[in-house]
């Protein structure tokens, strides 16, 4: 029966490939201690078998570290001999721990792959809570590793009884027989045992592994209802992207808006900036009725392309940054400005008009309200609140 996960639902989705890379990150990584065994017990029989030539050679010589001639300088003797035992025992650890470790390396990389997972360190309190201890010691899983240890020593001890039994007439005869042909018959019998362990310790690592395999896939299953949330939370929401895709379309038709509306810029009577980062053109022609108009607006690029064609057509240019973000963000290009806006907008006009017939004037204090105090993102001092 598939697992039920937090909202009832069975869990009978394989994994995605966003939870096997969490799972990584917590420490959960397909592991078979059984497929370690037989790795590291196979290489430690290769070992023997290659290391078989030299080792009677390396005995001998242990062996003389520990015979004196005589007894002069024994202090300066022992010492020396002392330090060639150290150097024997490093490099023979070398010999045998280098290849160990490798092999258990690959090992781990052709099971589950090698992962650093830095939260599985990390401290937990029921690790050393005695109640979740006698739960993970009853827990299903730990009946399957004690019935897989059982099994495992059954097998082994049945296939070693077996071929035994098979060599016990000859075995029961060495007795009658030299020391060196009782030797040359268990040299014959100890590899066959060797060999018959390995092929039963691989078998319980195939074994292992396929099971590890099925438990590990089993836990990360995952129900439809958390499909769809992962895929949510990695892809967004449907009701998001429409969202965001109306945005962009919004924002591309308002940039090419804008850059289509510089034509008009030489019409424009003024241009109020930002002094750089945004600029409007507004038209408006004294006696003739409605209020100014938006020929053209913009930020950024576009903004200093509007001033540079305001230099060149000689148009007054007002630097006047709240009111240039109070035309560019409630305004549209072609439109008139907003109600709001005809006062300041007025006193603009005005101070431009006496600009333009000669007069020296100081810069206008201009006040909006604070529905109209924009920043350079459009949110206003009531947005932020």
């Amino acid at each position: 029966m598939a697992e039920e996960s937090s909202d009832g639902q069975e869990k009978t989705e394989d994994p995605s490939e966003r939870k096997l890379e969490k799972a990584r990150e917590d420490g959960q990584v397909l592991s078979s201690k059984e497929a370690f065994v037989f790795t590291t017990l196979a290489m430690a029989v290769v070992l023997m078998m290659g290391l078989s030539s030299v080792s009677s050679a390396g005995l001998t010589h242990w062996g003389t570290l520990f015979r004196w001639d005589n007894a002069d300088h024994i202090d300066t003797l022992a010492f020396g001999k002392l330090v060639q035992s150290f150097w024997m025992i490093i490099i023979i650890s070398t010999i045998i721990g280098v290849p160990m470790m490798i092999v258990t390396l690959f090992t781990q990389l052709a099971v589950g792959g090698v992962n650093f997972a830095p939260k599985s360190m990390a401290f937990k309190a029921n690790r050393i809570n005695p109640i979740s201890g006698l739960k993970r010691m009853f827990s299903a899983k730990s009946l399957v590793e004690l019935g897989k240890s059982i099994l495992k020593v059954v097998l082994l001890f049945g296939v070693a009884g077996l071929l035994i039994y098979g060599q016990l007439p000859s075995i029961l005869r060495l007795s009658e027989g030299t020391l060196n042909g009782a030797i040359e018959k268990m040299g014959d019998v100890f590899p066959a045992l060797l060999g018959a362990m390995l092929i039963v310790l691989f078998i319980i690592a195939a074994i292992d592994y396929s099971w590890q395999s099925y438990s590990h896939t089993k836990k990360l299953k995952m129900s439809r209802q958390e499909q769809k949330d992962e895929h949510k939370q990695t892809e967004g929401s449907p009701e998001v992207k429409a969202k965001i895709r109306r945005m962009q379309m919004e924002q591309s038709q308002a940039s090419s808006q804008q850059r289509e509306s510089l034509e008009n810029v030489a019409d424009a009577t003024a241009i109020i900036t930002n002094p750089t980062h945004f600029a409007v053109a507004l038209k408006y022609v004294a006696g003739e009725a409605g209020a100014p108009v938006v020929l053209a607006m913009g930020k950024g690029r576009i903004a200093e392309q509007i001033i540079e064609r305001a230099n060149d057509s000689k148009i007054t240019i007002m630097r006047s940054p709240l009111l240039a973000r109070a035309l560019f963000f409630t305004s549209d290009i072609g439109g008139e400005i907003s109600e709001k806006l005809y006062n300041a907008v007025a006193i603009a006009l005005a101070y431009i008009y006496r600009i333009d017939n000669g007069e020296t004037l100081g810069m206008p204090d201009i006040d909006l309200p604070e529905d109209l105090r924009f920043d350079e993102n459009g949110k206003t001092s009531k947005d932020v609140e």
